[in-house]
């Protein structure tokens, strides 16, 4: 007699898939949801475009986050389903069709049950990362590139819109730096881990004896902050430059100076915005990033005044977070959780979800016993 049975594992996920529900607040998405569309639907919404982009925003975000957890539940019933048909027919070829969706649940169930442990003020925002070659010449301008790919792979294989605000590119080959947007939700929260210094070690291709090369890029992560929360600038300590686009020909490009570059007097901070079609258009993205940075930056100010009165200066991170090695063996590990892969191809095509999860788990971990 065929008998297939997948009631304890799927017991177990209905379990973790309850305290989840708890976490996340379903009632209250639901809740958040309705009051956002009421909002929306007002005829002179868009009136205030600002205030329109907020809104519209804060919606699309939570509507994701329910529609991901219905998703679920969904999935758990329709898995049940297929269970029974298997038995009823005696199909193997149905029970293995069950085996991997169990598969697949777990996985995108052990996402969801990481995201529950992204409880900091600023972790349910978008995020915007800046990417910068660091010590090695071309091939880390080279890196730098191969990251940005890496990072714009990753966003592309979970569905989150993506643009990119700024590239500056190299001379001989990658880039000196990239800024782009990920607005997902939680995208700061989940992206934070990657803040830090990589380091890539390969036989250069750059280099014609062919040895090999140590390379490094420094990636910055900083939560988009919504307008409201925004630090107000005096314009007296902002320099604003305009000049034309660089990089690869298009319509509309490199024909006007549309291009923004905002400089901070007091800190030294430079934020720069190429990719809007105006100026005016650039200039706003580019001061969004600014007050994000100059948020991030007091905030990480007052930590460290605390952790100062409280005795206890050890950094949280080190400069060097990850390590991708390419010869002579291949390998990619985090420093920080020691979670390893033997290979780099698949992370350099976007596959980061497991250095994430650990790196959040490593994070939550380190918060507890501080």
């Amino acid at each position: 007699m065929f008998d297939f049975d997948l009631s304890a594992q799927i017991s177990s996920l209905r379990s973790t898939f309850a305290d989840i529900k708890a976490v996340v607040g379903v009632d209250r998405l639901v809740s958040e949801i309705a009051d956002l569309e009421e909002q929306a639907s007002v005829p002179d919404l868009w009136n205030n475009t600002e205030n329109a982009q907020k809104i519209t925003s804060a919606l699309s975000h939570r509507q994701t986050e329910l529609k991901r957890i219905r998703s679920i539940e969904e999935r758990l019933d329709d898995l049940e389903v297929l269970v029974e048909l298997a038995n009823d027919e005696g199909d193997e070829g149905s029970a293995e069709d069950a085996r991997q969706e169990l598969k697949a649940i777990e996985k995108v169930m052990g996402d969801l049950e990481v995201q529950t442990l992204l409880s900091g003020e600023y972790d349910p925002s978008a995020a915007v990362v800046t990417i910068r070659a660091g010590a090695g010449g071309v091939d880390a301008a080279d890196f730098a590139e191969m990251l940005l790919r890496m990072y714009l792979r990753w966003a592309e294989q979970h569905n989150y819109p993506v643009r990119v605000l700024d590239t500056s590119y190299a001379e001989e080959a990658g880039i000196k730096s990239a800024t782009f947007e990920v607005d997902a939700p939680y995208a700061f929260g989940t992206l934070s881990v990657e803040a830090g210094t990589h380091r890539l070690v390969r036989m250069s291709p750059f280099n014609s004896a062919g040895k090999r090369q140590t390379s490094f890029a420094a990636v910055e992560v900083v939560p988009l902050i919504e307008q409201a929360e925004s630090i107000e600038i005096p314009e007296n300590e902002m320099r604003v430059d305009v000049f034309r686009s660089s990089g690869p020909g298009g319509q509309s490009v490199n024909t006007t100076d549309s291009a923004v570059r905002i400089t901070h007097i007091p800190t030294g901070i430079v934020v720069s915005c190429q990719n809007e079609k105006s100026q005016i258009q650039n200039r706003a993205a580019a001061l969004r990033v600014l007050q994000s940075r100059l948020l991030l930056q007091r905030r990480e100010e007052e930590n460290a005044k605390k952790k100062e009165l409280a005795g206890n200066i050890t950094a949280s991170w080190g400069d060097q977070m990850r390590s991708y090695v390419l010869a002579p063996y291949q390998m990619v590990k985090d420093l920080r959780t020691n979670y390893e892969v033997n290979n780099p191809q698949a992370v350099f095509d976007g596959d980061l979800d497991c250095f994430i999860s650990e790196g959040i788990r490593w994070r939550s971990m380190k918060d507890v016993e501080a």
